[in-house]
């Protein structure tokens, strides 16, 4: 068997020739003449899986290590006969410790509160927004969760529509999938009626999908205080995003929210499971685990000390600061794709 991979997905090598032989390409540049032999296909976001990449290949199977699959044409995948899967919840507790983590520096400015007196509106609860609920409800927050098809599917009185979030939340922190048709379509959800309509100024957290907020919106909203900050990780175009707004909002940061390491690690794991299921091969990835940080930062696990615990003692900003992610982008914002692929360790922890 051969797999063509996007060479930027960490802790892969070593790990995908136990099923076959291993391609490792850039994913924005993987080409027809690339995959006409590959059997499978381990990619990312930025390897659009469409009729004009695969037809005459002999690809039977596409695993995407991220949440997010819009790059796939399902559609054609399925009119072609190619399985496919993405990696649900696989990041879903880095994305939750990005947006507690940006909160927390908000908090401490003065911005917003994140206390008992500040509601948070949750935009998308699937895996994301689930993880982030849990990730603030220490603090005492009042938590709205709105989402539409949930609500339809499983009723109850866990979901708020949008409407109530529009006027009731304090912070507004987007987590849906992209989705273009449909009575739930989430392509410019943000927009400029989106941003009249809110009412209390909230701050605005963007680390879903970049075209899920329309940018001249955003940026005229923040010009005109219809919201008092933002915090964006995604956006429309990308790697080629729009100055203007990463000048004016708080932390801006270039599509890294879902990269800590461990995140990374499940994602790979997931990808490499199904390829192999797929074809009937063993498929244990246990092995595959995110380094531990180096010397100086606590773990602990039920009591004692661990190294690569997932349990820290310490301050949530000393183990990862988004600043730090907002600064360098800010100061180099056609590094975008350089300061993904090249992103350093970040570790989780669940304390």
């Amino acid at each position: 068997m051969k797999i063509v991979a996007d060479d930027k997905i960490p802790y892969l090598r070593g790990q995908a020739e136990r099923l076959g032989e291993t391609v490792y390409l850039p994913g924005a540049s993987i080409r027809p003449a690339d995959v006409r032999d590959a059997d499978a296909l381990i990619v990312r976001t930025r390897t659009r899986c469409d009729r004009a990449l695969l037809t005459g290949s002999r690809v039977r199977f596409i695993a995407t290590a991220t949440i997010g699959y819009d790059h796939l044409d399902t559609d054609y995948l399925a009119e072609a006969g190619i399985g496919w899967t993405n990696a649900p919840g696989c990041n879903a507790a880095s994305v939750a410790q990005y947006v507690r983590n940006a909160l927390l520096l908000l908090h401490a400015e003065g911005t917003v509160r994140l206390d008992g007196g500040c509601t948070v509106g949750i935009v998308g609860a699937g895996h994301v927004g689930q993880a982030v609920a849990c990730a603030l409800r220490p603090y005492g927050c009042r938590l709205l969760l709105c989402d539409p098809p949930r609500s339809e599917r499983e009723g109850g009185a866990e979901f708020v529509p949008q409407e109530t979030i529009e006027r009731e939340a304090d912070i507004i922190t987007l987590h849906t999938p992209l989705t273009h048709h449909g009575p739930h379509a989430t392509f410019h959800l943000a927009d400029a009626e989106f941003f009249r309509r809110v009412a209390r100024r909230p701050a605005l957290v963007n680390a879903a999908r970049g075209e899920v907020v329309c940018t001249e919106a955003l940026r005229t909203a923040l010009r005109l205080g219809q919201v008092r900050t933002a915090v964006i990780d995604t956006w429309e175009n990308e790697p080629c995003i729009d100055r203007a707004l990463l000048a004016a909002v708080r932390l801006g940061t270039p599509h890294i929210a879902g990269y800590s390491a461990d995140g990374k690690a499940n994602g790979t794991r997931m990808a490499l499971a199904a390829v192999a299921r797929h074809f009937g091969l063993p498929e244990n990835f246990d092995g595959i685990r995110p380094p531990a940080l180096p010397e100086g930062f606590l773990y602990f696990e039920n009591g004692n000390p661990a190294a690569g615990s997932r349990n820290y003692l310490g301050s949530p900003l000393r183990l990862y600061d988004p600043e730090r992610d907002s600064q360098a982008l800010k100061s180099s914002p056609g590094d975008f794709e350089l300061l993904r692929g090249n992103y350093p360790l970040r570790r989780e922890y669940d304390g």
